[in-house]
């Protein structure tokens, strides 16, 4: 290997680990969910987070938009939410005696949408769009968004009243689904001591965050993890998991091809977070579960009987053969 490319993978690790390192100044005792919002960032997937209220969600992409140094919006979903909220629309200027374009909060790097499943179809609509296109729709004119533009929502709970399942197509426009538990005692007990400490209110801190990347970094990021080596065997893996999702006993869908293309992106950012230029099978059987859980719809026999769409993952992590690469 060249002293150059030596380098550089030097330069990327030093880069991916500050931001997690950051990240963690604010975020406590959700080491697993940053590191998967890291892939999500490095893969350029959008990525869904969900837990129950006051695990740190928010707190957790308001820490990341401050580690990157890119705009942040955020966006309240509620069931009164219109298209024109989060999109824009044209509004007559007076002044000018013209229609000006009103751009919504859209137009960032990062879009927080919080609370995403107590929108109205009209409005997921609109967000599909953004999400699918990287581009906004105001009165037939297209507007394109700036990169890196990532959009991390989170949802509470399904089983909470007043939310609703977001639709598939929607679901799969997501590279991660990521939970969000409850931290352990010790980290909580940390958690509670730094928050408080001198601190009126219950506002979201985020000034132990120090900015270590820029937008423009981030895209030299993207663009080294796409040039990792995988081996065609890795491919094959990749394609074989995705496919077992289709005829797996009590699944009535399974992923479609938008789930083995996802499996392959985030493997190469977890390969960048392990240390590596090529892809592993590790890397492959370490992102499956969030990249393929909310892809599958499981019958209503396994879900009477308390099946999750991981453990039927792990079954099938299981039953697929791994290439010996």
């Amino acid at each position: 290997m060249s002293e150059e490319r030596m380098q550089e993978e030097a330069a990327v690790l030093e880069r991916v680990g500050r931001l997690e390192r950051e990240i963690g100044q604010a975020v406590i005792g959700q080491r697993q969910v940053i590191h998967d919002i890291t892939i999500a960032l490095l893969a350029g997937g959008h990525a869904l987070v969900e837990g129950v209220p006051g695990l740190g969600k928010t707190l957790l992409v308001r820490s990341l938009a401050a580690a990157v140094g890119g705009s942040f919006n955020r966006v309240q979903f509620t069931p009164d939410l219109m298209p024109s909220d989060i999109s824009g629309h044209f509004m007559f200027d007076m002044k000018r005696d013209a229609f000006r374009v009103r751009k919504g909060p859209v137009f960032c790097n990062f879009l927080l949408a919080d609370e995403i499943n107590r929108a109205p179809a009209k409005t997921q609509s609109a967000l599909l769009e953004v999400m699918q296109e990287r581009q906004v729709t105001i009165e037939g004119r297209c507007f394109a968004l700036d990169p890196p533009f990532l959009v991390l929502a989170t949802q509470n709970p399904i089983e909470q009243e007043g939310t609703y399942p977001l639709p598939q197509a929607q679901l799969d426009r997501f590279l991660l689904k990521v939970f969000i538990d409850y931290p352990g005692e010790e980290e909580e007990r940390d958690m509670v001591r730094r928050v408080t400490a001198g601190v009126v209110g219950d506002g979201l801190d985020v000034s132990a965050v120090t900015e270590v990347l820029q937008p423009e970094q981030i895209m030299d990021l993207q663009r080294y993890a796409a040039s990792l080596e995988v081996d065609e065997q890795i491919i094959g893996y990749a394609v074989r998991i995705a496919r077992a999702t289709r005829e797996w006993s009590g699944v009535d869908t399974g992923c479609g091809p938008r789930g083995s293309l996802s499996l392959l992106r985030a493997a190469r950012a977890n390969a960048v977070l392990e240390g590596r230029r090529f892809v592993t099978p590790d890397d492959v059987k370490g992102v499956a579960r969030p990249v393929l859980r909310h892809r599958l719809k499981l019958s209503a026999d396994l879900e009477i009987e308390g099946y999750r769409a991981d453990d039927v993952l792990g079954d099938i992590l299981d039953s697929v053969e791994a290439p010996r690469v």
